[in-house]
């Protein structure tokens, strides 16, 4: 199965340089059939880009945590995409995690299919959306509208060979 995992630039070369990405438990995003019974109108690519979203929005919380930790790194949010086997997924079947998986194993990087980050143009979007987050679950709706103004920028998708310049 084809699963989206939220990163950040640090924990992608990290990965890099250990071989996976991990440790396990990992949460990822993927077309599961909550999301399909949710979604009953859309196509697979379109289920896809579900997933791909909810994994940019966990992306940009685990860069607000880096940051709350002292962490300061490139405001990109970073999304592999992974081949998963099913055996190693457990899913949700809430509505609030429709998409979300949860991975008993670390994903060796031999199973990245690519990589989805913004674009440096994005940077000063994605910084507003950080400073916003905890404003915005407060319920804050300028808060809201700003992180949700991250959105607006697709992500670029890159091959793994592409990884190292990424990094660089």
């Amino acid at each position: 199965m084809r699963v989206y995992l939220p990163s950040t630039l640090p924990s992608l070369a990290r990965a890099a340089a250990e071989g996976e990405l991990g440790p396990a438990p990992l949460t990822g995003y993927a077309v599961t059939p909550a999301l399909i019974e949710w979604y009953a109108s859309g196509d697979t690519e379109e289920l896809e880009y579900v997933a791909l979203t909810e994994a940019a929005r966990a992306s940009l919380r685990m860069l607000a945590a880096d940051r709350a930790d002292g962490v300061v790194a490139a405001a990109r949010r970073v999304v592999v995409a992974a081949e998963v086997p099913d055996d190693v997924l457990s899913m949700g079947a809430d509505l609030e995690e429709r998409a979300r998986v949860r991975l008993a194993e670390a994903v060796p990087m031999a199973k990245v299919a690519a990589v989805h980050i913004d674009d440096t143009y994005a940077a000063d979007d994605i910084e507003a959306a950080i400073a916003a987050l905890p404003a915005a679950d407060r319920g804050d709706d300028d808060a809201r509208f700003t992180v949700d103004g991250a959105e607006a920028h697709e992500l670029m998708w890159y091959a793994t060979q592409e990884i190292p310049d990424l990094l660089a």
